[in-house]
């Protein structure tokens, strides 16, 4: 793991009841660089920024818009998960997540564990296989307490929900594969939140769209439904 921190250069108070998460994936080599990243942060000022595809020339972001900045690199490949943030946060670590259904026959994932203002968030940059990655995302979520959000690129086609979690994220499609074909790979998935407001950007350079998303925590009603605390 890589951890970089610096006095913030854009500080804004963390708001009461709202969390603001952006989330990317930024395209390793040819997309999103850590100009582009930088440029997000300043026009979109989230509380926590999620980086799927994270390349080491990321770690330059702190020097740009100072805060707080962990980077997991995954094995034999050349980007990785990170995370940034204004305000000060415990340092992420890893879940070890299977790649593929046979042990061993590539390099294993990870997810991106993050404990931010009693909230667990899993960045998460999942495999293409339907049934893989849906396996992944339970693996995931039954190491999960309390108020929790998976956040990142599921990779996952059609619904992929889960009991006690509730697709929270936008609905608009966020990469286009090939130029042709539109999918929403990029979701969030909540227990215990509600999303008050939720956006999808421009991609700019990379193939996928940043995703926006204003959440709180909420408690659950008599119906099962959840009300901002």
């Amino acid at each position: 793991m890589t951890s970089i921190s610096s006095s913030p250069a854009i500080p804004h108070p963390l708001m009461p009841g709202r969390l603001r998460v952006v989330s990317w994936n930024l395209l390793r080599r040819v997309g999103a660089g850590v100009e582009d990243v930088a440029r997000l942060v300043h026009t979109c000022r989230p509380d926590l920024l999620l980086l799927q595809e994270a390349t080491e020339e990321i770690m330059d972001l702190p020097s740009l818009v100072g805060g707080y900045f962990y980077r997991h690199p995954m094995q034999q490949r050349i980007y990785g998960l990170a995370c940034w943030s204004p305000h000060p946060f415990p340092a992420s670590t890893t879940i070890r997540l299977p790649a593929s259904i046979l042990p061993g026959r590539v390099p294993p994932r990870l997810a991106q564990i993050i404990n931010f203002h009693d909230i667990t968030i899993a960045n998460v940059h999942l495999s293409h296989g339907q049934f893989l990655n849906r396996y992944q995302l339970r693996h995931i979520m039954e190491q999960m307490e309390g108020p929790a959000a998976i956040i990142g690129d599921f990779n996952a086609v059609g619904p992929v929900g889960f009991q006690g979690f509730s697709d929270i994220g936008p609905r608009k499609r966020t990469h286009r594969a090939g130029k042709i074909v539109a999918l929403r790979l990029d979701r969030c998935i909540a227990r215990g939140i509600i999303c008050s407001a939720s956006e999808v950007l421009d991609k700019g350079p990379s193939d996928h769209h940043p995703m926006v998303l204003d959440m709180k925590v909420g408690s659950a009603t008599g119906d099962g439904s959840l009300i901002a605390l």
